[in-house]
């Protein structure tokens, strides 16, 4: 593969050979769609009744988690909502973090018995992904895990809705579903634009109850998903990356506003319009993004059960430490541009390092961990790496990422450098 140059490592006897490596990762073609209707504030939830209907839907399915939206009352309020706007519903509630097959089979089972016509999530990202997996399951005539199994692509599928009440995922506005199968704990994710949700209900004050932890993790999964578009091959589209880091900052700066005060209603809208922006593709255009951390961390949360946002603090340390040496320039600038390390223009990678530092005290800081260890509380086997190594590269047959592309060696090597 063609690597960029370290700006600071270029002779001039080498000139051309920059220059043309500069053109080859100039500026990337993109298409950028994002159709969801975003209706955001504290009144929010009143629209529902017409959203659902100016989107076709007579018979939806309520799709939730655990009992948190029950007991703050916003079930009961859609209900409510929905039975004086004449609109039929169903509910199907049990949706875990790292939402799973089993779920999605029972989904698709009651909306075809109850004629679904429309798909309500009241959630976070589990619930949206496990309605979006629903609502392609419905009506397709196979199993529903051939999409994420690579054996078919979707070409239809229910229209989703819905009420965010953790902004973290991203889910809201993204064209990816990421899902579980029990058997084997196998988690993937399956991209197609034709589920990105139709509208976004998003009140900030939903997020007021939720606990620093769950805030911390979805603050780190939102910087993440930026992260994984920001640090890449191309070099040339100043204005995304300007973007990139303001949506970044913003949300470093406002998770420990709201971590000390949860009811601090700007900083919660930041961090809830920020999870949007971070994964709806606006700050991947021109770029390409990687993904690899991402990856590494699904085997990681599908092996042991943890929250995402902190599987990726604990991973994220030892790709970057990894891959550094490639693109020296790109850390530089997310060192000094979204975590303030002062640039020392004599020793680059020192202050690239400082970048890499930086951002684990801030994880630090908001209660993330760092590494596994922190993470599950013990160190990881060899055999669990092995595991994780084998089901990340499906079988030893695929890469990761693009700014590096990882094998199944460099997995390895990753996961043991996160070890702790």
């Amino acid at each position: 593969m063609r690597r960029l140059t370290p700006f600071y490592a270029v002779k001039s006897d080498n000139f051309r050979t920059f220059v043309s490596t500069l053109i080859y990762y100039a500026m990337k073609d993109f298409i950028y769609y994002a159709p969801t209707r975003v209706v955001f504030g504290k009144t929010a939830e009143e629209k529902l009744p017409e959203l659902i209907k100016d989107n076709g839907g007579s018979r939806v399915l309520v799709h939730y988690g655990g009992n948190s939206a029950r007991r703050s009352g916003l079930l009961d309020k859609v209900f409510a909502m929905l039975s004086s706007a004449g609109i039929y519903y169903v509910e199907l509630g049990g949706v875990v973090p790292n939402p799973l097959l089993s779920t999605v089979y029972e989904g698709i089972e009651l909306c075809r018995r109850e004629h679904v016509d429309m798909i309500l999530a009241v959630g976070g990202g589990s619930v949206i992904d496990s309605a979006k997996a629903i609502a392609y399951g419905v009506p397709y005539d196979g199993d529903v895990w051939d999409f994420w199994d690579g054996k078919a692509v979707a070409t239809k599928s229910l229209p989703v809705g819905t009420i965010l009440t953790i902004p973290a995922a991203g889910s809201e506005m993204s064209n990816s579903c990421v899902i579980t199968k029990n058997e084997g704990l196998v988690k993937r994710g399956f991209n197609n634009d034709i589920c990105r949700c139709k509208f976004a209900i998003m009140n900030p004050e939903r997020t007021y109850t939720l606990p620093p932890y769950q805030t911390a993790a979805g603050a780190t999964d939102i910087m993440m998903h930026t992260m994984e578009r920001y640090f890449c091959n191309y070099e040339d589209m100043t204005l995304t990356d300007a973007i990139a880091e303001a949506v970044m900052k913003t949300v470093k700066n406002s998770v420990l506003d709201v971590l000390e005060n949860p009811e601090d209603y700007r900083n919660r809208a930041q961090i809830m319009w920020a999870g949007s922006l971070s994964h709806n593709d606006l700050t991947e255009c021109g770029l390409e993004k990687d993904f690899a951390t991402h990856r590494l961390e699904h085997e990681l949360s599908a092996l042991f059960g943890v929250t995402h946002g902190a599987g990726l603090a604990a991973i994220w340390p030892s790709w970057a430490r990894y891959v550094l040496d490639k693109h020296v320039t790109r850390f530089v600038k997310f060192a000094v541009n979204v975590m303030d390390v002062p640039n020392d223009f004599f020793d680059p990678r020192g202050t690239a390092v400082k970048g890499i530092e930086a951002m684990e005290h801030f994880y630090r800081k908001i209660g993330m961990p760092v590494n596994m260890k922190e993470l599950i509380g013990r160190e990881v086997t060899d055999e669990e790496i092995a595991e994780m190594v084998r089901k990340c590269s499906r079988d030893y047959t695929i890469t990761l990422g693009s700014m590096e592309k990882l094998d199944s060696d460099d997995m390895t090597a990753i996961y043991r450098m996160a070890r702790g």
